[in-house]
Parts: C-alpha cells; sequence; structure tokens
C-alpha cells in the first residue's frame, strides 16, 4: 500500500467517524419509537418534526410528546435568540477593538495583552459561568438571562478578535499611512479603508458567534440561575433516564440542514462572484 492510498484510506475513516454518529441521529428521527433508535424500527413518522407545530389535542393523544412541554421549549429558544442578540453585537465590538489594539499597537505589552485577552477561550466553561454567577451576585444581580450574556461574552470574544486580527495582518498599513499623511483623521481612516476591509471578517466572526452562543452549554448552565436556553433544555431533556425524546433528533436534523443550506448558498454565491470577476 502506497502512503497516498493509507492516506486516504485515513481519511475516509476519519470522515466516518465523525459523520456517522450525524447519519444515525437523522435516521432515528423518522423512527416510531422512542427513545431514539435505528436497528429497532417500528415504522416511518414524522411526528417528532410535527411536535414543534402540531396542534394540542394531538400532543395529548400521544404518550410520549404528551410529556414534554413545548411551550418551555420554545420560551427557551426564545432566550438564546435574545442572548445572542446581545452578545453577538458586543463580541464584535471587543473583538475588533483588541484585534486593533495587537496589530497596530506595538509595545512589549502586546505579547502579555495577546495572553490576557485570550484566556477566557482557556478557560474551562465551568469556571467562567461560576466566575459570572459569584461575580455579579456580589453586585446584587440575580442569575438569568444576564449573568449568561455576561459569562458568554468573556470568551466568544475571543473568536472576533483571531479572525480580525488574521484579515488585518493581510492589510498593507502604508495604506493607512497614506490617508494620514493626506490629512484625513484617524477616524475617517478607520471608517473609510480599515472596516470595509475588515467587513468579510465581521460577517464570517458574526456567523461564529452566533453559533458558538446557540450550542453553549458549560458556561451558560453555571450561570443561568432559573433561566434556559436551548443548549441548556436540550441537555436537561437528553438527561431523561428513560432516554431522550426523539425531538432532539428532528431538532438536531433541522441545524444540521439549516448548517448545509448555509454552505452550498455561500459556496454557489463565491463561484458566481468569481466567474464576475
Amino acid at each position: 500500500m502506497t502512503s497516498d492510498r493509507l492516506l486516504t484510506a485515513y481519511t475516509w475513516a476519519f470522515l466516518g467517524f465523525m459523520f456517522a454518529p450525524l447519519v444515525l441521529m437523522v435516521l432515528a428521527s423518522f423512527n416510531d419509537t422512542s427513545p431514539p433508535s435505528v436497528t429497532d424500527w417500528q415504522g416511518f413518522t414524522l411526528k417528532w418534526y410535527s411536535f414543534f407545530w402540531t396542534d394540542d389535542a394531538s400532543l395529548r393523544a400521544d404518550p410520549v410528546l404528551r410529556a414534554l412541554d413545548r411551550d418551555r421549549f420554545v420560551a427557551c429558544l426564545g432566550n438564546s435568540v435574545q442572548v445572542a442578540v446581545v452578545v453577538v453585537p458586543l463580541a464584535l465590538l471587543l473583538g475588533l477593538a483588541g484585534a486593533v489594539l495587537l496589530t497596530r499597537w506595538q509595545s512589549r505589552a502586546n505579547g502579555l495583552l495577546w495572553w490576557v485577552l485570550l484566556s477566557p477561550m482557556l478557560a474551562p466553561g465551568i469556571v467562567l459561568g461560576l466566575s459570572a454567577l459569584v461575580f455579579w451576585g456580589r453586585l446584587g444581580v440575580d442569575a438569568g438571562l444576564f449573568t449568561i450574556m455576561m459569562a458568554q461574552l468573556t470568551f466568544i470574544a475571543g473568536y472576533p478578535m483571531l479572525i480580525l486580527m488574521a484579515r488585518l495582518q493581510r492589510q498593507p498599513i502604508d495604506i493607512e499611512e497614506a490617508a494620514l499623511d493626506l490629512g484625513a483623521t484617524p477616524l475617517r481612516v478607520f471608517f473609510r479603508i480599515t472596516l470595509p476591509f475588515l467587513a468579510p471578517a465581521l460577517a464570517s466572526a458574526a456567523v461564529i458567534a452566533t453559533l458558538v452562543s446557540f450550542e453553549n452549554y458549560n458556561t451558560t448552565m453555571f450561570a443561568k440561575g432559573g433561566a434556559c436556553t436551548l443548549a441548556t433544555e436540550i441537555g436537561a431533556m437528553a438527561r431523561n433516564p428513560n432516554g431522550h425524546p426523539p425531538v432532539i433528533n428532528a431538532l438536531g436534523t433541522f441545524i444540521i440542514l439549516a448548517t448545509v443550506g448555509v454552505s452550498v448558498a455561500h459556496a454557489l454565491l463565491k463561484r458566481r462572484e468569481a466567474k464576475a470577476a
């Protein structure tokens, strides 16, 4: 066996190891049995998907679905949206400030500042959640959506910072210096040159920050108090001693389809732009 064939075999094995659970999850979402299974096939059904929009009478008639609180599930999803709406813009602002500072400010303290700004990304989520809970509790703020936002913001801001730093490091600083020499103010240079150059990176950073906010569990779990988010509610449903309901599989399938759809649309748009250029 040649080295290329060995590498190809390893790549396919790795992809299979990564994606086989997702395929099984999707298949189980169409099986009329709970907890989810692909070996004990009881028939094809779409009721795990219709849970999100079916009428109350149909829910009460099903022995599995009637045990689930759909209103709470929807409310937790709404909480996740509220948290992301606040966290993502703030994370972009903080990440942008950190990226500009580290790439444009030349100082011996840059190395130390780099580790200080990145340290929340390296800290365990449990530590960040408990720290936010204790800190804001000492200030008289009860645990809830606010503490979730503050806890998530501490480490999510690092993702935009890294993305924007990579983009800024490819921008010739001579352009900004030339604009300053021609009389432009630093603020005008930032809004007319730097910010437009960062627009694609800002869009990518916003998408990643949104996904991280929605899927975060560890930090959110320890900072939420009596509140809930989509991730914590799914975690609570998954801890059911009798097995988690297949509704989670259906929701996971929705998320996979949305992710693949956005990726395909982005690839098609990039190809169209390349042809137009």
